[in-house]
């Protein structure tokens, strides 16, 4: 009687654990919202993802991861166990990131329309999409304690720049950096003193211009009136006159300048004669300076001029005469 209790004891317990195996497979299939799917995902890397670890969708737990498994070239395929098939967005992705400050980690999964503003994650999942081959494509965001580790790297950088410049800049570098400023100041002064005298020098040849501009106005309206005067003159036949007059003046030029061809003509065969003149000329002029003949003595000799004068210092006394005593000079009778 013992034995039979003890074995219906076991054979209960054994029909629990099955019963309990095949609620937790069947559970594993089907979820409250309906029969689970399974996704594959491609990473590059998982981070930190683990089996287990939850696939949220808008916030909300859909899923779980169920196996992670490497893949040819160096790509790492991720299974997703999810419910709710019907409500994944229509150009899945599946991003990997930490849950939290502890080391968990999750797998969200989003239209790749709300993908972070991030350059390496955009091309990681450009990557993932061009070899997913019908898998979703997925990157993975850095962790924590890698932003950590970034931003400690750079925190270090900056303290070693600083450490540099402090090293850089003693008191002997400030006092020239002030004098530079000092001389970029006055620098600054001269170029908008300069500035302001070629802007006068500016608004003067704009004036100038602006004064030649109205003088090429005023000089094209003349032109304009004259122009509608030589159109009225050539109108009128007035034009025309002037040209025939000036054609007639053209014929009395051209025979004008015949005549003094012709002048010339006679001039040239006159030329010994005239050249016989000039020298007769020449010799007259030659021997009335040296003093030879008639003309020549006279105008060296001054006997002539000193019995002119004398001679009409007399005419003048005798016209004198004549006119106080005109009868001693000319006698008149009537009968």
């Amino acid at each position: 009687m013992k034995r039979t209790s003890e074995f219906s004891v076991g054979l209960v317990i054994v029909i629990a654990v099955v019963a309990l195996v095949v609620a937790g497979l069947w559970l594993g299939q089907v979820g409250p919202r309906g029969p689970k799917t399974l996704q594959v995902a491609l990473f590059r890397t998982v981070g930190g993802v683990k089996v287990g670890d939850p696939v949220v969708l808008r916030g909300v737990k859909v899923g779980r991861v169920e196996a992670i498994r490497l893949a040819k070239d160096d790509w790492v395929e991720t299974d997703l166990r999810m419910t709710s098939p019907d409500e994944l967005p229509p150009n899945p992705i599946a991003i990997a990131a930490s849950a939290s400050l502890f080391g968990e980690w999750q797998v969200a999964v989003m239209d790749s329309s709300r993908v972070p503003n991030d350059p390496e994650l955009a091309r990681a999942l450009v990557e993932a999409r061009h070899n997913a081959s019908g898998r979703m494509p997925g990157a993975t965001l850095p962790d924590v304690g890698q932003l950590t580790a970034q931003a400690s790297r750079i925190a270090s950088d900056i303290a070693v720049v600083t450490n540099r410049v402090s090293s850089a800049f003693d008191s002997q570098s400030i006092v020239d950096i002030r004098s530079s400023v000092r001389d970029l100041r006055k620098m600054a002064d001269r170029l908008v003193n300069f500035t302001q005298a070629q802007t006068t020098a500016l608004d003067s040849v704009v004036n100038n211009a602006s004064t030649s501009s109205t003088s090429i106005v005023s000089a094209s309206k003349h032109l304009q009136a004259t122009l509608e005067r030589v159109d009225s003159s050539t109108a009128s036949g007035e034009l025309s006159a002037l040209v025939k007059d000036a054609r007639a003046a053209t014929a009395d030029i051209r025979s004008a300048s015949s005549d003094f061809k012709s002048l010339a003509s006679s001039a040239n065969s006159q030329r010994d004669n005239l050249t016989h003149i000039l020298t007769a000329t020449d010799v007259v002029l030659t021997r009335l300076e040296k003093g030879q003949g008639t003309l020549g003595m006279m105008s060296r000799d001054s006997t002539l001029y000193l019995e002119m004068t004398k001679t009409v210092v007399q005419l003048r006394s005798l016209l004198a005469d004549v006119q106080a005593n005109p009868r001693r000079y000319f006698r008149f009778s009537v009968f």
